[in-house]
């Protein structure tokens, strides 16, 4: 079948007279025949338009809802609520002491009293200060080790031998401190045999490092005491430490920018020790002039920039135990302070260092 059979038109929209059908199409041709075998027209599917429009309003309004946008079409647009200003930056706080001030100002000055009374009435009182002091000092300790490290240094031996060393140096000097510290030693070994082996260098370590840290140190304050002039030279050498660690406090405080050490104690600045030597400088000469016989300000100059530097390392020694601990203070007894061991942290180094420099420019007394 060719293309003729579907009779299509001469042209399309062109009107063809009867008489030319007949020529055009041939003999074979039937008029009735192709209008029955024409195709019928192909007619493309018109939208109606009234429900295009209104398919267009719907999916207008619906796009309407997803964008925010209004919802009928007199429906104005909502404005977009006014956002709150940012807050005003924060006032810059001032710079607080990490303590409670007016409770250590309170406990400072209660144990100055203690201390100044019992040194000037009977010397023996103050003999008993310093043991008392020892005593609570090695609970302190012992009591830290353990609980953060598991070392159990036998406390009894401690305390007893530390009692006897700081008597020993008082009524026996230099000679009598080194005699009770070997025994206390001893007595700390044999004590240890009592439990299991284990772990039994590692703590009766721990005991002889506490031995010597706080009672055999302490023993030096009760020497210096043992002079004529005890009274006044003990005096200097707590005003002495004193005064560093104020003059450290307070310039650091106000003008500390770079660290000391801040990885063993992050509070101390190079200002403060720097405030801490200048104060201490000056306190020295006062002691030397007007407080030991036979003194002069330059060798008080020399006393108060050795005080500074002893108290300074003193206080990075236990501040390095106390991070190995993994704990803030050593107690909580002295409110605004901590424990004993956290006043005797600058104390204890410096007392060998004031009577050994008291001995070379005053001699023994």
């Amino acid at each position: 079948m060719n293309d003729s059979s579907w009779g299509a038109p001469q042209g399309a929209g062109h009107w063809v007279a009867p008489e030319m059908q007949g020529a055009a199409a041939g003999p074979a041709y039937d008029v009735h025949d192709a209008q029955q075998t024409r195709p019928m027209p192909i007619v493309p599917d018109v939208p109606d338009a009234g429900r295009d429009a209104e398919d267009r309003d719907h999916r207008d309004q619906g796009a309407g809802r997803l964008s925010g946008g209004p919802l009928f079409r007199d429906e104005k647009p909502q404005e977009p609520m006014p956002t709150a200003p940012p807050p005003p930056p924060p006032p810059p706080q001032k710079k607080r002491a990490g303590r409670d001030l007016g409770a250590a100002i309170g406990v400072g000055l209660g144990l100055g009293a203690l201390v100044v009374v019992s040194l000037f009435v009977v010397k023996a009182v103050f003999v008993g200060v310093i043991v008392l002091a020892v005593v609570v000092g090695l609970w302190e300790l012992t009591s830290r080790l353990e609980e953060r490290k598991g070392i159990k240094a036998p406390l009894a031996p401690l305390a007893v031998g530390g009692a006897a060393m700081v008597v020993a140096g008082y009524a026996r000097g230099a000679e009598g401190a080194w005699v009770a510290m070997a025994l206390t030693a001893l007595a700390v070994l044999v004590w240890r045999m009592a439990q299991p082996p284990e772990d039994y260098l590692r703590d009766v370590t721990a005991g002889i490092f506490a031995a010597f840290y706080v009672p055999f140190l302490a023993t030096f304050v009760a020497m210096l005491l043992k002079a004529d002039d005890g009274p006044q030279r003990v005096l200097t050498f707590l005003l002495l430490t004193v005064v560093s660690d104020t003059g450290a406090y307070a310039v650091g405080w106000r003008f500390g920018k770079h660290k000391l050490a801040p990885r063993i104690s992050p509070g101390k600045t190079r200002e403060g020790l720097f405030g801490a030597v200048a104060f201490a400088m000056v306190a020295g000469a006062l002691c030397m002039q007007f407080l030991i016989e036979d003194g002069s300000w330059w060798q008080g100059l020399l006393l108060g920039l050795a005080v500074a530097a002893s108290a300074t390392l003193g206080d990075l020694g236990e501040s390095m135990i106390k991070r190995d601990l993994g704990i803030k203070d050593m107690g909580t007894l002295l409110p605004g302070h901590g424990g004993i061991m956290d006043r005797l942290d600058s104390l204890l180094p410096t007392a060998p260092v004031v009577w050994l420099l008291l001995v070379l420019f005053v001699g023994s007394g």
